[in-house]
């Protein structure tokens, strides 16, 4: 078996095909849009560059196990600068600023100060979270596989998450919310609550503070697009193929055995196909029947994808005094069809090499929940860009509100709704990622059915939240599914 068919050019998409590629196959990633990276990815507006997916990365650290995985690809290398941003989040109200730091002592220091009759409850964060910053998301061989550079995993790193799983299990029975209403301080609640979203149970929130306390979470130079140019510029110097501006309408399978995909009516013939396309809507309109094996019933039913309206800003000013990554409440709320917010988030790019002409400033802000239809209706009856801006508008009126400083000097707006990521990705309804609600785990879901042979799938779905880590470590076990499967030598590892 040569032949592989691998589908989309998303981080999952470049981490399957590297590997496949080292390990001796022919492969070509088909991507329908002109431009590697999926839902990591980022733009350009009259010369502001807002960055649309990677906010921090999780492997960012050399002292991760998910760093060499990074390296192997290419996405990282020795040149390849990161920023480690600190504070990471900010919450500012009535003139008052709540923030998370990377280092602990200073996070406790900071809260206190802002409410001593919290001490307690700080103490216990903090007690936590150096806990879980050993935890890792571990690098792993599948059992059975013939592997050039097997995979040891440390017993030392086990040892050390043991004391964080009770701790894991309690904040994941909590929701966000639930958990910030432990604290006194209306700031230190909001804090909380806006780091991630209150749709998330807590675990998410100690997780995201103890990676970033562990020194890992940082932000690689030119973000998103620039990470997956450099994998794509390892995939084609390893040999392999991609075929831009190339949809994929269907894979092809006769017999319970995977014969090669259509496109525009004709039959491209291979010997495997990884699917990367998001999982959720694959399963679904990649194939002649929808997959309706147990793994895929319960993605259906479990899965509680998480939509975004993305707002980027050029403002024609220098906003170094603005902090990072910072929420506040608005004057008024801001609609969006039935949803209603009332606050803020956005991301700070000041000082960012290239992200905005010289003195400006690029700011990303996303709305997050589940307007899809809202905005199909919008497009329906062809009022969507007038709704777009409604909205930029009103996001814009509340900025120059909290600073009046940039007033009249914003000369950038670009709005994407979840129809724009559902156009460019083919995501079901637009989503980026998946929420992780009370009660459940980080679900994992198969990356091989049992029904259709040298069929795989990898992306981001198939573990819950998501994220660029489980794109990558996904594509790379779909090709060791592979290789097992066709009795080949793994060569992943540097």
């Amino acid at each position: 078996m040569k032949q592989v068919i691998i589908i989309g050019a998303g981080l999952a998409g470049l981490s399957a095909g590297i590997y496949a590629r080292q390990s001796g196959f022919d492969t070509t990633i088909y991507e329908s849009h002109t431009i590697p990276g999926g839902a990591s990815t980022s733009w350009r507006r009259k010369g502001y560059y807002f960055e649309g997916g990677l906010h921090w990365l999780t492997g960012s650290s050399p002292k991760s196990q998910l760093h060499r995985l990074w390296r192997e690809v290419g996405a990282l290398d020795d040149s390849v600068a990161i920023h480690n941003r600190d504070p990471f989040f900010s919450y500012e109200s009535d003139g008052v600023r709540a923030s998370l730091y990377r280092d602990i002592e200073q996070l406790r220091a900071h809260l206190i100060a802002l409410s001593p009759a919290d001490r307690n409850e700080i103490n216990k964060l903090c007690r936590d979270v150096r806990k879980l910053s050993k935890v890792e998301m571990p690098v792993l061989d599948l059992p059975n596989l013939k592997a050039k550079n097997p995979v040891r995993f440390p017993l030392s790193m086990l040892f050390a998450m043991i004391p964080a799983m009770p701790r894991m299990k309690y904040y994941q029975n909590l929701t966000t919310q639930e958990y910030s209403e432990k604290f006194k301080s209306p700031l230190i609640r909001k804090l909380i609550c806006n780091m991630i979203g209150d749709q998330f149970n807590a675990a998410g929130v100690l997780f995201t503070i103890a990676t970033l306390s562990a020194g890992d979470g940082g932000y690689p130079v030119g973000g998103s697009i620039a990470m997956a140019q450099r994998m794509a510029k390892k995939f084609l110097s390893l040999g392999g193929v991609i075929q831009y501006k190339t949809k994929v309408d269907q894979v092809v399978v006769e017999n319970g055995v995977v014969k090669g995909v259509m496109i525009h009516g004709e039959m491209i013939a291979a010997d495997a196909v990884i699917v990367t396309k998001d999982t959720l809507s694959a399963i679904d309109d990649m194939f002649a029947e929808p997959i309706r094996e147990p793994w895929a019933e319960q993605m259906r039913m479990e899965c509680a994808p998480m939509l975004n309206v993305f707002i980027g800003l050029g403002v024609q000013a220098d906003l170094s005094d603005l902090p990072a990554n910072c929420t506040f409440p608005t004057q008024h709320p801001i609609r969006i069809g039935d949803l209603s917010f009332n606050s803020i988030s956005y991301n700070n790019y000041t000082g960012f090499e290239g992200y905005a002409p010289e003195d400006g400033t690029a700011l990303t802000l996303a709305m997050t929940g589940d307007s899809y239809d809202f905005w199909k209706k919008c497009r329906e009856d062809g009022t969507y860009e007038a709704e777009k801006q409604k909205l930029a508008d009103a996001v814009i009126h509340e900025l120059e509100a909290k600073y009046p400083q940039i007033s009249g000097k914003i000369v950038v707006c670009d709005v994407a709704t979840p129809l724009t990521y559902e156009r460019y990705l083919g995501s079901f309804k637009g989503s980026w990622m998946t929420v992780t609600k009370k009660g459940k785990t980080n679900l994992r879901f198969s990356c091989k059915p049992e029904s259709i042979a040298y069929l795989y799938f990898a992306g981001q779905r198939l573990m819950m939240p998501g994220g660029c880590p489980v794109a990558l470590s996904t594509g790379r076990t779909a090709v060791q599914h592979l290789c097992i499967d066709t009795d080949t030598v793994f060569q992943g590892n540097l």
